[in-house]
């Protein structure tokens, strides 16, 4: 079938809430991929950070194979070899101690804010349910964790809201604290605002944070659904910071593009969880562990962290060097970059895929970087030599 049947035919049988470009892509190798047209792209998107190793990276193709050869789904009732063992190396690298496994880095979020209501409950503190998260930030499309995110354009239309979430200013740590009351469980925080448009936090802000949590009896939740599994150069963005979380959630890169997700927590906030207060039927399932095991024994070593730091520099070196007036400010950690402009990107990505590159943007101005963590100075090389001509005929 080519791009324009697909196309078609999507249009009459798929519910339209994706905003979807005129393409159908239908293979991928490494950074690149081929739409039905046969045409190549260089894939600066990677399933939105999620295929961290690329497209079709052997090594999880063979897990794929092997597992699926062996047994690909059985219910959580009973105990699975490779989510245990993905469950280890998780804890060995974040130094958290219990993980409960997912689909979606949404309902990581969901599970996170379940986990932070029952831990309060438990101990007989039942007024504390409140959960201050921040402006501009992004925690999932489940109605908790779309009451969480605070960007009212995804709320439109879905009123009324769960209740027990407060917004305060992002890198602003006063505003935190004027938003403490006895009801306030929890603080939920991204270290880079991804949707909202790859804002970093900056250290102070965060080590406030994890001071005012330990001062109020607080839990720190730290949002790493884009920013971890190596995306910053680090496993963890908080490892970039040094700042301890009491509870992680994880998903994108984690299965390497297979759907997974992760809440991880310290051994006494785990505690909050007892058997039948949270599932999810696939989550964690041994298709899904196996490949997200083989990824984090990929990423998590230190020569191919710092290869990430090494092309995240490259690439910013890059950016930076492209010289047109209506880019007004660049923002990076690792292999998660935006380029901001003056104007509405729309048209700038339309062109680029026209002309071989994929991007999409974080918010309506700014340009979002997360090609897979193996791409090289060649594929970035050809991705800048693309967007200058890009830029060249761009009139908005």
């Amino acid at each position: 079938m080519s791009n324009n049947s697909i196309v078609d035919l999507g249009q009459q049988h798929i519910i339209n809430n994706y905003g979807r470009f005129p393409i159908s892509l239908v293979k991928g190798k490494g950074t690149y991929v081929w739409d039905a047209d046969n045409k190549q792209y260089l894939d600066f998107v990677s399933g939105i950070a999620a295929c961290s190793l690329g497209h079709c990276n052997e090594k999880l193709v063979q897990v794929v194979e092997e597992q699926a050869k062996t047994l690909w789904h059985v219910s959580n009732l009973y105990w699975i070899q490779p989510q245990v063992e993905l469950a280890e190396k998780l804890a060995m690298i974040t130094g958290l101690d219990k993980v409960f496994f997912c689909n979606s880095g949404t309902e990581a979020n969901e599970a996170a804010i379940k986990l932070a209501r029952k831990y309060f409950y438990r101990q007989n503190k039942s007024k504390k349910y409140e959960i201050i998260s921040f402006s501009n930030s992004f925690h999932g499309r489940t109605l908790a964790a779309l009451s969480a995110t605070g960007q009212t354009k995804y709320q439109e239309g879905f009123a009324p809201m769960p209740a027990g979430f407060v917004y305060a200013r992002y890198n602003d740590i006063s505003s935190v604290e004027a938003a403490i009351t006895e009801n306030t469980a929890a603080i939920m925080v991204e270290i880079i605002q991804g949707e909202g448009g790859v804002l970093p936090a900056e250290l102070s802000f965060l080590r406030g944070l994890r001071k005012i949590c330990d001062r109020e009896d607080l839990l720190l939740i730290v949002d790493e659904v884009q920013t971890g599994v190596g995306r910053t150069g680090k496993f963890l963005a908080c490892q970039l910071y040094d700042i301890k979380a009491d509870i992680v959630t994880l998903a994108k890169g984690l299965g390497g593009g297979i759907p997974i997700g992760a809440t991880l927590a310290t051994e006494k906030v785990a505690s909050g969880f007892q058997p039948g207060d949270h599932a999810a039927t696939f989550g964690g399932n041994p298709l899904s562990t196996a490949v997200a095991s083989k990824t984090v024994e990929i990423i998590s070593e230190a020569s191919f962290l710092k290869q990430v730091e090494k092309m995240g520099e490259y690439l910013s070196e890059k950016l930076l060097g492209l010289k047109d007036p209506r880019i007004v400010h660049f923002r990076a950690r690792g292999l998660m970059q935006g380029l901001e402009f003056d104007r509405e990107v729309k048209g700038l990505v339309s062109i680029c895929i026209k002309k071989g590159l994929l991007l999409v943007n974080a918010g309506p101005k700014v340009l979002r970087f997360v090609p897979p963590l193996t791409v090289n100075e060649v594929e970035i090389n050809g991705a800048i030599a693309i967007l200058e001509q890009a830029l060249k005929e761009w009139e908005d």
